[in-house]
């Protein structure tokens, strides 16, 4: 029985626009097709149980938002990357296509990785004010006008450091190659159980990134925020602004329920793609 198929495609990319004829002839040769909806703003998602498989068409940031409707659907999800890095697609457009028939055929068992997200309550006068889900991070920032904000942080209830800087980073090990990375942050394999706390400009030459089970809570308390003038402190979901965070408002991290299932192309391994891709450990070139 062929798979019930559901394109997202990043319609600003003229690259993914390009890839959607290819995938979704495709599609409509080996399986059946149920849409194909925009990936940044979907109207009309089908409900869960009418899709079996996603394909998101774009770079990281449209894979990242396709899962989030993935979590909503309850179904897999299979990133083809054509964007520049593609770090979290699961194939790329000639590997797809030379796989395709194997893929959408429902007999054939799919390669998989399980991802677990995050999510976080913001909380405010003991009263949550919003929830959210991450599958890379969760972040709060500074924000205008930029003064140093100070957060402290409690691991299962248990008080632990205060950090005065520019925020702080809660971090997957999905989204440890992101903005986690990019900030002195390790580097985890994603199939370890496992939450990055990561400083983002700490005031302070000791305070280094921590590596927590997966199940462990973090609360994050706002001692400190921009939330006077400007646009102020914020949290950021994924990269994308969610609400502003108060003095003395909470946050508080949890890994979330149900993980993601992401589809992965067998024949390439985490750690090529980590070379391949990331450049990890590339030795220093010559100008010459």
């Amino acid at each position: 029985m062929p798979r019930r198929v559901l394109i997202l495609v990043n319609q600003y990319k003229e690259d993914a626009v390009a890839a959607l004829e290819v995938v979704r002839d495709a599609v409509k040769s080996h399986s059946t097709l149920v849409d194909t909806l925009d990936a940044i703003n979907p109207e009309h998602l089908p409900e869960p149980g009418q899709v079996d498989l996603v394909i998101a068409l774009g770079g990281d940031g449209t894979i990242l938002r396709a899962a989030h409707h993935c979590l909503k659907l309850d179904c897999p999800l299979l990133g083809v990357n054509t964007g520049k890095v593609g770090f979290m697609a699961g194939y790329e457009i000639e590997s797809f296509k030379k796989n395709a028939s194997s893929i959408l055929d429902e007999s054939t068992p799919l390669s998989t990785r399980l991802v677990h997200p995050i999510s976080a309550d913001v909380m405010r006068n003991d009263e949550s004010i919003a929830s959210f889900v991450a599958l890379n991070e969760f972040v709060i920032t500074a924000g205008p006008p930029y003064k140093i904000i100070k957060i402290d942080i409690c691991i299962d209830d248990n008080p632990g450091p205060s950090i005065a800087g520019d925020g702080i980073i809660v971090s997957t090990p999905l989204g440890s190659t992101a903005y986690n990375v990019s900030s002195g942050g390790p580097i985890v394999a994603p199939g370890v159980n496992a939450t990055i706390i990561t400083p983002n400009a700490a005031h302070s030459l000791s305070f280094r990134p921590i590596v927590l089970p997966s199940d462990t809570q973090i609360r994050l308390v706002a001692r400190q925020t921009n939330d006077e003038n400007g646009d102020g402190s914020r949290l950021l979901i994924d990269g994308q602004p969610g609400p502003r965070i108060s003095t003395d408002d909470h946050v508080v991290i949890n890994k979330h329920e149900t993980p993601i299932t992401f589809v992965v192309d067998p024949s390439v391994s985490y750690w090529n793609t980590l070379v391949r891709k990331m450049h990890w450990a590339k030795p220093p070139t010559s100008m010459e």
